[in-house]
Parts: structure tokens; C-alpha cells; sequence
């Protein structure tokens, strides 16, 4: 019996598009006509697309699998992707999938029986989005879409329509921002709305004398942290009352059903309250990180967490197999590296991004703004102790990610132990492999991170006091063997560097820090040239780039979600222009050990090879299952045109091994490229620019810049694992 859903007659508007894919092909048309069923259908095209591959035996054995990897990737021409998608299409029809983005509902693909059901009788369900990634699947195969790739020029033309935050036109805004939002913090504090000892006036203060001491405190972490905008009516008048109505609905339904709102006046202060010509569009992504959209309210509440070894417990080991001491303080996936989550206020952030990854963690309580609470117990100083014991008994951690939160939201004194925690352990490391045999050696501390947004959302923390901290620290690390001190940033615009922003970064780099960016590719950042240019920027201070993150969960994250296909575009189309040359890579992979020149050296590339940055990131995906990677192959369409989309882990680094057990890992993105389209339309983009975005079905992996791999010991080291757990693999 045939389902419900297959009955339903396609609409007016799939239908044109449907009867322009036939006329275009009438090979295809003349099969979906003649054939009896969709199984006769796929017989026949599959014969078609294999006939054109006779002379191709490299992508008939892509296709197979027989090959694989970047090299093998980089080898097939445009037409022949097309030939493998199409293949895979019907190699997996009648595969059943969870669709974590509609409550669990299982969904068949079967894009050819829904072609065949639109095209012999008019019905099946299918929706515009599905009949305009095929009419361009088939363009490709049949050689009207061409892979057109922009030249330098084109890509540098884009990029320029990104003002960075230093731009004198947008400073003179911002600072008429920040005077606005001042004159708002006198009126709550003479009325007495915030409460603090701290933050009052003298009764016979002028105005003058007000907003000057308010300009004094500006300067200050705290206060943005003390006057933080939690509800939507102040943000509102902080904003000019500019705020469109409908957002306006989305914000106050969102604070009735509980959801955490959090921004300080400094950040506010960033955004544009109305289209200034010399920056049109140019906070957008900034604007999307900060204002909630009608899906995340939809569901928040069902939230769950995307990574699933993030799930963790007591005893039992997490997705990726590792035990772990605690439920919330210790995050891990890789061998070499674990998550310290301190239980301090370094739980909380600056401010809430929409995108956040630990959104879950926010919806159960135990992420929160509620930063008297978030004080470190008398506990805590002991529990660490426990925490960095795991770190020195295993058998290959090498690198601690402190974070959060935010690692910096953490108060001076409780990083202080943090680190000094950290050092006391990788000497017990140290010491305890003195008396181990070679082969048989732990892996050492080489790496300590700290991920943070706070130069961003809060670069007033960034202190003398608190670099003193770092350089420290850097300092007596150094002399036990740790050779890498990184601080990892969230920087999603070029709009966000600003005069402050640029003088933390510099603080930190002073400290002898390396300061990375992670960028979350969120549909306004995955704009034509929008992260090339902040890539450019970066550089310009001394940071280097890292990942470039599809954005990742379900519905609750549609707004901001650039599907696989745009990332394996810009990887392909913008970020090539910063390729580097293979000469430098011996060169560059001492660089965090040189961290104070980081400018001098990134510059000295950038001359000699003429390129607007380095392009040391890498286009990836966190997988709900384990690890990193951008290798996948478009499996199938749902009925609107979402992609299944079939990933591999990203063999070129070592993972825990359950990913034998494993195997591939199924994801259905919660948007196709059609309203993905529509989005950038009202972005302002010419969807033209983007139209190869279509023919991007395969993706691969880049490999790693070497200046991000781990310095090799002079010793070797044991291939056991503890505190892993992988029954039978």
C-alpha cells in the first residue's frame, strides 16, 4: 500500500520545474515515461550514467570506493560528480533514516520513485526544493552547469563588501552607540533599577559628572557584566527601539518560556541600528549570533545534544568509549585531547550565541547568567585535583581545551589554580615516565588551550593583571616541555574587530600566546567573501585561522545553518585564493613556538606569495558521532529537498578506535539549498553568484596545516589506551 505522503499532488511551482528538468532532458523524460515503475526507472537511468563513465575507470572507482581521500577527490571533473550522485541516489534507495530535525519521524529515500510518481502521475509529495536541486543535478551531469569557478579578482571584489570593525565610518557609529546606551545606564541607576554598592552617584553629581564616571566604568569587565541586557524591552531602547515587531514577538515568547537572554552594553553597542551605506548588511552575522529565531523557540525545551559523547554516565563510557571522572567537567573525543569545563563562572559567557553548541546545557540549568551562583565552591580546589589526576593517568592526553563557557569568564585567581593545576600535573606526568621503559611512555603535556569569546564579547577582561597571568605561566610551562599555549577565539565577523577587540588580541600575543579563530559558518558569515575577509583581517592581527564549522544541530539551529555543500564551496571557490605553498610548511609549523612574531611571520608568507591570507582552517563538520571531517557523499533528498548526506571520519588523525564499530554516519540537513537560496535573497545576495553551489555533493577533508599538528617527543610512546571501554569491535 502506498503511503499517505506519496498520493499528495505536487504543487504549481514544482511542477514547472519539474516539466523544465524534463524538457532540458528528454533522455531522462523518455525513461520516466516508459517505464512500468520506479524500479525499471532506476535500472535504466543507472545504466545511462554508467555508460558515460566507461571511459572514466578513476570515478567508477570513487564511486566503488576503492579510492578515496583528497588526492583521489581532486581528480574527478565536474560531470562525473554529478554520475556518482546519481548513483548513490539509487544505490540507497528504499534506505530508511531518523530525522532528528522533525521529533524522530523516519523517513525512505527514494528520490527516483518520487521523480518517477511527479513526472508518470503528477503526485508523490515532492516539493519545490526537490525538483530544483535535481534540474541542477542534471544540468551538471549533462554539461550545462558548468564548474565556473571566481578568479582572485572576483574574490577580493566580494571580500571588500565587508567593512571590518577598525573602519573609521563604523567607529564614529559605534561611538554614537555607546553614548546612547550610556545616557540609558544614568537613567537606571538615578532610578534606581540596578542595585550595586559599587555603581551609584553622589546625590549633587551634574549630568556631566554621571556619564563620565559611566564612561570610566565602560573600561571595566565588570560592569558590561553587571548591566547586562537580560530582557527584550531594555534591549529594545538600548537599540533605539529599532528592533522589527515580529523579532520583537519572537524575543518576549522566548523569555516567557524560559530562555536565557544575555548581552553587555559593549557588544550591544556593535550593532547597527539602522543601513549605513558604507556597511550594508555588515552586522548581519553578528546580529544573527544575538537575536533568537522562531525555530529555537519552537524548540527549545527538546533540545538535545548534537555531539553525543557529550552525554555522559556515571561509570559507563560516552559515545567515543572513554570513562570519564565527572558528568560535567571532562568532555572528550580524541586520544590526544580532553575538555576541562571548570566549576567556576568560567561556566558562564559573555553572552548567550543562539548557535551555542551547549544550547542543551542552557536549557537543563546547568549553563546559566546567574553569575553569583556560578562562584567556585570550597569543593572545587579539590575536585580539580581529582580532575587533573585523569589527565596524568592516561595513557595519551597530551592537550588540555579549557573552556566552558568561557575560560576567561573565570575570575584571575580561580585561573590562576586552574593553570597552576595544570602545570602540577604535566610535571607528575613527567616524572612518572621516568621509570617507564621505551615503547611504554605516556604521551606529556605539549598543548594547553583556553577557548574564549571574550575578546570579542568582553575585551575589557583582558588586563595587565591577567596577561601577567598567562606569560607566567607560559614561562614555567615551557621549562617542564609544553610547547604549545593557545588561546582559541570565536571571531564570526570582520565587524566584531574592533579598536578594543585588536588591542586584546595584541595583549594576548604579547603574553607569548597563539591566538586562533574558530569560525562558525552561519548562513549570514557563508555570504560571497564574508569569511575571507575576516580570515584577511585575523591575519592582519596576528591570529591564525583554524576550523571553519558548519553549523551544527537540528531544527533549533535552521536559521543559522549554511548546508555542507556552501562549505565545500567557499573551501573551494574564496579560501583557495590564501592556499599555501608546500615549501613553508616545514617553516610554519614552529610558529606557536615563536607566538610573540606571529604577525611578522604571517605577513612575511602573505608578501612573498602575494596572498590576501593564510588559509590554515579547515571547512568541517563536528559529527554527532566522533571527530571532525568534511568527506561525504549526497545520499538522497527528503520530499522538500533536504540532502541526506553519508559521512566518513577524517582518517588523517588518530580518533578512538569505536569508529571501526561505527562505520558511516547519516546526516539530514534541516534546510535545502532552495530556502537556503531565500535566505540569502533577503540577505541582499544575487543567488547567480552561488548557483555551483548545486554541484557540490562530495566533499573530502583538507588535510591539516602542519602548524596545528603536536610537536614529536624524543621518546616513544605506548600505543595502549586507558579509560577507554569498546566492547567487542
Amino acid at each position: 500500500m502506498p503511503k499517505k505522503s506519496e498520493k499528495v499532488a505536487i504543487n504549481l511551482k514544482a511542477h514547472r520545474v519539474l516539466n523544465l528538468l524534463l524538457k532540458e532532458n528528454p533522455l531522462l523524460a523518455e525513461i520516466l515515461f516508459t517505464s512500468k515503475n520506479e524500479m525499471e526507472a532506476m535500472e535504466n537511468i543507472k545504466k545511462w550514467v554508467l555508460d558515460s563513465l566507461l571511459l572514466k575507470p578513476n570515478v567508477i572507482a570513487y564511486y566503488k570506493r576503492e579510492t578515496s581521500g583528497r588526492h583521489a577527490f581532486e581528480k574527478l571533473d565536474w560531470q562525473s560528480i554529478a554520475a556518482i550522485r546519481i548513483l548513490d541516489y539509487i544505490d540507497n534507495a528504499g534506505q530508511k533514516y531518523t530525522d532528528l530535525n522533525k521529533k524522530g519521524e523516519v523517513l525512505v529515500n527514494n528520490v527516483f520513485k518520487y521523480l518517477w510518481l511527479a513526472a508518470s502521475k503528477g503526485i508523490g509529495g515532492a516539493e519545490y526544493g526537490f525538483f530544483i536541486d535535481l534540474l541542477y543535478l542534471f544540468r551538471q551531469f549533462s554539461g550545462k552547469l558548468t564548474d565556473n569557478k571566481p578568479d582572485k579578482q572576483k574574490v577580493l571584489e566580494w571580500m571588500e563588501k565587508y567593512p571590518s570593525g577598525l573602519n573609521e565610518n563604523v567607529i564614529k557609529v559605534r561611538k554614537e552607540n555607546k553614548d546612547r546606551i550610556i545616557k540609558i545606564i544614568i537613567k537606571q541607576i538615578d532610578k534606581g533599577e540596578v542595585q550595586s554598592l559599587r555603581y551609584t552617584f553622589q546625590p549633587d553629581w551634574t549630568f556631566e559628572q554621571k556619564y563620565f564616571k559611566v564612561l570610566n566604568w565602560w573600561e571595566t569587565s565588570h560592569f558590561h557584566l553587571k548591566f547586562a541586557i537580560r530582557n527584550p524591552k531594555l534591549l529594545n531602547e538600548m537599540l533605539n527601539n529599532s528592533l522589527p515587531v515580529r523579532l520583537l514577538e519572537i524575543l518576549y515568547s522566548a523569555e516567557k518560556a524560559g530562555i536565557p537572554f544575555f548581552v553587555n552594553p559593549y557588544f550591544l553597542s556593535l550593532i547597527d541600528t539602522r543601513i549605513y551605506n558604507f556597511s550594508v548588511g555588515a552586522d548581519y552575522a553578528m546580529r544573527d549570533y544575538l537575536f533568537y529565531s522562531k525555530q529555537l523557540l519552537e524548540e527549545y525545551g527538546e533540545i538535545t545534544a548534537w555531539e553525543k559523547e557529550d552525554t555522559v554516565k556515571p561509570g559507563k563510557p560516552n559515545a567515543a568509549g572513554w570513562i570519564l571522572p565527572s558528568l560535567n567537567n571532562i568532555h572528550r573525543r580524541y586520544p590526544e585531547v580532553a575538555i576541562l569545563i571548570p566549576d567556576t563562572m568560567g561556566r558562564a559567557c559573555g553572552g548567550l550565541c543562539v548557535s551555542c553548541q551547549r544550547m542543551y546545557d542552557f536549557q537543563s540549568g546547568h549553563l546559566n547568567f546567574n553569575l553569583n551562583k556560578l562562584k567556585p565552591k570550597e569543593t572545587w580546589p579539590q575536585k580539580l585535583e581529582r580532575l587533573m589526576l585523569y589527565f596524568e593517568e592516561d595513557s595519551q592526553l597530551r592537550d588540555i581545551l579549557i573552556t566552558g563557557g568561557d575560560a576567561f569568564m573565570s575570575t584571575n585567581q580561580s585561573l590562576k589554580l586552574i593553570l597552576e593545576a595544570v602545570y602540577n600535573m604535566a610535571v607528575a606526568k613527567k616524572r612518572n615516565n621516568q621509570n617507564l621503559p621505551e615503547g611504554q611512555k605516556y604521551a606529556e603535556m605539549m598543548r594547553v588551550r583556553l577557548g574564549t569569546r571574550l575578546p570579542i564579547y568582553l575585551p575589557q577582561r583582558f588586563t595587565p593583571e591577567l596577561i601577567e597571568i598567562l606569560r607566567q605561566f607560559k614561562e614555567k610551562a615551557s621549562q617542564i616541555g609544553i610547547k604549545q599555549f593557545i588561546v582559541q577565539t570565536h571571531f564570526i565577523s570582520p565587524m566584531e574587530i574592533t579598536p578594543e577587540s585588536k588591542k586584546a588580541v595584541e595583549l594576548l600575543i604579547s603574553a607569548g600566546w597563539t591566538v586562533v579563530n574558530q569560525l562558525v559558518f552561519t548562513t549570514a558569515a557563508s555570504r560571497r567573501g564574508h569569511s575571507a575577509k575576516l580570515r584577511k583581517d585575523l591575519n592582519d592581527l596576528g591570529v591564525i585561522n583554524y576550523y571553519t564549522f558548519t553549523v551544527k544541530g537540528f531544527r533549533e539551529n535552521y536559521h543559522n545553518f549554511a548546508t555542507n555543500a556552501r562549505a565545500v564551496q567557499e573551501q573551494l571557490e574564496e579560501k583557495v585564493i590564501g592556499k599555501i605553498p608546500k615549501n613553508y610548511f616545514d617553516e610554519i609549523k614552529y610558529f606557536p613556538e615563536n607566538a610573540q612574531n606571529m604577525k611578522e611571520n604571517i605577513d612575511k608568507i602573505r608578501k612573498q606569495e602575494d596572498l590576501p591570507f593564510l588559509a590554515t582552517d579547515r571547512n568541517v563538520l563536528n559529527l554527532p558521532g566522533v571527530g571532525k571531517s568534511l568527506t561525504f557523499r549526497v545520499i538522497g533528498l527528503t520530499r522538500s529537498g533536504r540532502r541526506i548526506l553519508e559521512f566518513e571520519h577524517d582518517h588523517s588523525r588518530i580518533h578512538s578506535p569505536i569508529i571501526i564499530k561505527m562505520g558511516r554516519v547519516i546526516i539530514i540537513e534541516s534546510k535545502s539549498i532552495a530556502e537556503y537560496f531565500a535566505q540569502l535573497e533577503r540577505m541582499g545576495e544575487n543567488p547567480s553568484d552561488y548557483e555551483t553551489i548545486f554541484g557540490y555533493s562530495i566533499g573530502e577533508t583538507e588535510r591539516v596545516t602542519p602548524i596545528f599538528q603536536y610537536p614529536e617527543y624524543d621518546f616513544k610512546t605506548t600505543e595502549k589506551f586507558t579509560n577507554l571501554e569498546i566492547n567487542s569491535i
